[in-house]
């Protein structure tokens, strides 16, 4: 078996993982509860309702989701990659399809317990994807789309976008349902927030007696840059190199690890980096 093959097959598992825990999430919380999930889950539910409370019409979640994710999918493929959208397409194909068969697997009444372990379970299903280069669509990537282009995470401003989509559910359908949801998506953007490390950064200050060694272990991982800086200890009065580099906060351990190989009494100080302007190298996801 090749090593594409291997890798195919691992990413179909956690899509098809992640298209599970979602569809849970769906059916067990968010439609048990009332409640509407952020982006395109959210106003596939709100139309759902509608189409149901006003013409007596009932259009199921799954097909809602799929056609309302076609736009941005077409979007994905054009700039953000083939591969990490054809697997996002499977997973929210599967979401479509799990939550139009899977009955709800648990009995909560407390609508607060249903908020917030609904989000939980929603943003580790969301997250799962992510984490493996992937994605649920919609949102999704429109969120990774800005993100690529502005080097900074952009959930946040995915979750005020949502505001619109609660607004207009609280005007119809109450405001007590609107206020449920916001805490169902608070949660779910939180864990997302907490599982995809691709958008955002740290910066390492490394002080070392063995520059050159440590920036080539480095630089065989990593195709960060690296700037020196020649410094002075205050107290000894040693001669020391100052290594400045920006990473993605999941190459931490990996880097970290290389500058220890190397020189086991450098000084390492780790800073969170809130964005970047210029040439900075972000590993394409395909």
């Amino acid at each position: 078996m090749t090593a594409k093959i291997k890798k195919d097959l691992l990413m179909t598992f956690w899509v098809t993982l992640s298209a599970f825990i979602y569809s849970i999430a769906i059916t067990s919380f968010a439609e048990v509860g009332g409640l509407y999930p952020s982006g395109f889950g959210g106003i596939s539910r709100i139309i759902s309702d509608l189409c149901l409370r006003y013409f007596d019409i009932t259009i199921p979640f799954g097909v809602l989701y799929f056609i309302l994710n076609i736009p941005p999918t077409i979007l994905a493929f054009k700039y953000i990659g083939k591969y990490f959208t054809l697997f996002s397409i499977l997973q929210y194909v599967l979401s479509s399809f799990f939550t139009g068969i899977m009955p709800p697997l648990f009995s909560l009444d407390d609508p607060l317990l249903i908020a917030i372990f609904g989000g939980l379970i929603n943003g580790v299903g969301i997250g799962i994807a992510l984490r493996n280069n992937a994605s649920s669509g919609g949102t999704d990537f429109i969120s990774i789309f800005v993100s690529s282009r502005f080097n900074r995470p952009a959930w946040n401003y995915i979750m005020a976008a949502n505001a619109i989509v609660l607004t207009i559910a609280g005007l119809i359908f109450g405001w007590e349902i609107a206020l449920y949801s916001i805490v169902y998506q608070f949660v779910s953007t939180q864990v997302i927030d907490k599982l995809h490390e691709r958008y955002k950064m740290v910066t390492l200050n490394i002080v070392t007696t063995k520059p050159n060694e440590v920036v080539s272990n480095v630089l065989k991982g990593t195709r960060h840059g690296i700037t020196e800086i020649k410094t002075e200890g205050g107290y000894l009065h040693k001669q020391y190199t100052m290594l400045y580099m920006v990473i993605n906060r999941f190459q931490q351990r990996q880097v970290i690890k290389a500058v220890l190989e190397m020189d086991p009494k450098a000084f390492i100080n780790i800073t969170q980096t809130v964005q970047i302007v210029g040439n900075y190298y972000q590993k394409p996801i395909d």
